[in-house]
């Protein structure tokens, strides 16, 4: 047996890539003990977990209708990371562009859907953009620590928000009444995001797939957001790594002293890289309201809107390694979990903070899980580092 099978850089490069899913499994090995001492069985939780999330076309329809969002602030993320900068204001950027999309919708009843439709992506996009780019022009030229800004620029879009649905975008029926509800109108249903499953159930039909009582993707709430943002994905992929652009801002973020040493306007590149995170964010506020929502809520605050996406989508681009390919299925894991945790709750009467909890375990054993994965990298330069100098000392001797 040869002496370094177990140190093959295939073997290192596997187990590295599966570090992710050891996370993962530890993390709901941990759940199933927190199951066990709340008197539940962890077997029939998860089983109930799964079918919430996958167990009918329903529920995978919710999953990723519920993925959508956390998609696109994941991929707007791995950007901003590979930037150098670090980009918490997801929340605001989505209520920014949800509420220029709503604003959008509501001015223009009667005009072509699908131009306000597009209009409405648009605007949503370049409001998340703008929120985005307020943070980095005050990192670039202020040195104003982002981690801060973008938590305050979420505060200011939040309470912007509750101003504006409160008073100047409110329903023109709450006007005037005793208890009203702080609520826009709902946009026209003619804005409603296209769904896919119409388009699914034909395609089913062609292939012959479809059963006695056919597929019924076509009652799904699945909308055509979920093509957006694949689509999104891959583009910012080929943006990192195959362009420019992309090589420019991943330098920036590996070494701001060489890459302006090189030429590289850093300036700039932190500030486009939160920019482009903004804009994917804002872009999922718009998502968001035309395809779910339909208009903006300010009684329960940001959360009514944005369903903590903002948030968990910074979760989904750790877990996907921050790499917009990856994210995908970090996305589509985590709105599983946030769907199936209904099913769970009502299967074993455990209560729903269990999966905020999984999901915070998750963050853990991830985080941890890439310390360990460093770690070895650096073992492994300082092993090959060793075994050439040993090499060539061997060679120099007589």
């Amino acid at each position: 047996m040869p002496p370094n099978l177990f140190h093959s850089p295939r073997l290192d490069r596997a187990i590295d890539a599966l570090m992710p899913l050891i996370a993962v499994l530890l993390a709901l090995l941990v759940g199933g003990l927190m199951i066990v001492l709340m008197n539940a069985n962890p077997i029939t939780a998860y089983r109930g977990l799964w079918d919430g999330a996958f167990g009918s076309k329903n529920a995978v329809a919710d999953t990723l209708v519920k993925a959508t969002p956390l998609l696109l602030v994941g991929i707007g993320i791995c950007i901003s990371f590979r930037g150098g900068v670090v980009n918490i204001g997801g929340e605001g950027q989505m209520i920014a562009g949800g509420l220029v999309a709503v604003a959008i919708g509501l001015g223009y009843k009667d005009a072509d859907p699908t131009l306000v439709i597009i209009a409405c992506l648009v605007g949503s996009f370049v409001a998340g953009a703008v929120w985005g780019g307020i943070a980095g022009v005050l990192k670039a030229y202020f040195n104003v620590n982002e981690i801060l800004s973008t938590i305050m620029l979420n505060q200011i879009a939040t309470f912007g928000m509750m101003y504006l649905v409160r008073s100047e975008f409110i329903d023109p029926r709450q006007k005037g009444a005793a208890a009203p509800i702080p609520e826009t109108e709902r946009l026209p249903r003619q804005f409603d995001l296209p769904r896919i499953g119409g388009a699914l159930d034909d395609l089913y039909r062609w292939l012959g797939l479809s059963g006695e009582g056919g597929t019924q993707w076509g009652t799904t709430l699945l909308h055509n957001g979920i093509i957006i943002a694949l689509v999104l994905a891959v583009l910012v992929y080929v943006l990192l790594w195959r362009t420019t652009v992309g090589y420019r801002i991943r330098a920036v973020g590996k070494n701001p002293r060489a890459s302006r040493y090189a030429g590289i306007p850093v300036r700039r590149y932190m500030v486009l890289s939160l920019v482009l995170s903004g804009g994917l964010a804002g872009l999922a506020g718009g998502i968001q309201l035309l395809g779910v929502r339909h208009r903006m809520n300010a009684e329960g605050g940001a959360i009514a809107f944005t369903g903590n996406a903002g948030f968990n989508g910074i979760v989904a681009a750790l877990f996907g390694g921050l790499h917009p390919l990856g994210t995908i299925p970090a996305s589509i894991l985590f709105g599983a979990l946030l769907v199936g945790g209904n099913k769970l709750q009502r299967t074993v009467q455990v209560p729903s903070a269990l999966i905020t909890a999984l999901i915070g375990l998750v963050i853990v054993f991830v985080v941890g899980s890439d310390i360990f994965v460093r770690r070895r990298s650096r073992r492994r330069v300082t092993v090959s580092v060793a075994e050439a100098t040993e090499a060539a000392e061997v060679r120099a001797s007589p």
